[in-house]
């Protein structure tokens, strides 16, 4: 294995590991966030600024537009894309970020987890520096909070962070979730009876992880039964 071989292999690890293949910009309703959406578009073909930061609370899709980014990459030319989330550091070395600023496009997901733990500050902020150097290839990051309310003991790497376009992703209200759901039932090749979603919405835990992950279930289970989704159906799969 060459040098070059094993700075690229973190990267490709950690892209072949995270991405799910239904987490697309096509899949995500974007609700107030088409600025944003652009933006990480762009990102991912080279055409911005060297970093965009974005930030929204738990559930908000930021995970979603992260894997989005990485698979509209036109990997044509060889180009490559690593997506790391950093609240999974426990089971990481910092070292994964060596060589990654090789990386067309660069993910680096919950930033908010590593803050106050040194190894992985100074990590991330070297990584930065080396980017910036090379530049070539975007960086992305995404945290639950803007840069300077995250508690970041290192106080460069706060300022860093400030130096790129930043963005706040705006949770969608109930009829916003509600047409991402039925956007979703449609690229799953089935109909979600806006009835059906409003049920869903009242009953159940608005965040989207939760909602999706029981759309997922009612869409197996009205396959498995040969049945339309009705709210007696989703009363009778989810237990109400």
């Amino acid at each position: 294995m060459t040098h070059d071989d094993t700075e690229n292999q973190p990267a490709q690890l950690a892209l072949a590991v995270q991405l799910p293949d239904d987490e697309t910009f096509a899949s995500f309703y974007p609700g107030d966030n088409a600025q944003l959406i652009t933006a990480l578009k762009d990102a991912a073909i080279g055409q911005n600024d060297d970093l965009l930061y974005f930030w929204g609370q738990e559930g908000s899709g930021r995970s979603h537009l992260l894997h989005a980014a990485c698979a509209e990459l036109d990997d044509e030319e060889g180009q490559t894309a690593a997506y790391i989330s950093l609240d999974t550091y426990h089971s990481m070395s910092p070292h994964i970020l060596d060589g990654m600023e090789q990386q067309a496009l660069v993910c680096l997901d919950n930033l908010d987890a590593i803050a106050g733990i040194d190894m992985w500050e100074r990590a991330v902020f070297n990584f930065f520096n080396r980017s910036r150097e090379r530049g070539i290839g975007s960086l992305v990051i995404s945290a639950i909070n803007a840069p300077r309310h995250l508690g970041l003991a290192l106080p460069d790497l706060a300022s860093r962070l400030d130096w790129g376009v930043a963005y706040q992703l705006k949770p969608l209200d109930d009829e916003g979730k509600l047409s991402a759901l039925q956007l979703r039932s449609e690229l799953r090749g089935f109909k979600l009876p806006t009835d059906v979603g409003r049920f869903l919405l009242n009953r159940l835990s608005r965040d989207m992880s939760t909602l999706l992950a029981a759309l997922d279930l009612l869409d197996n289970a009205s396959f498995q039964a040969k049945r339309k989704l009705s709210i007696p159906f989703a009363k009778e799969v989810l237990g109400f």
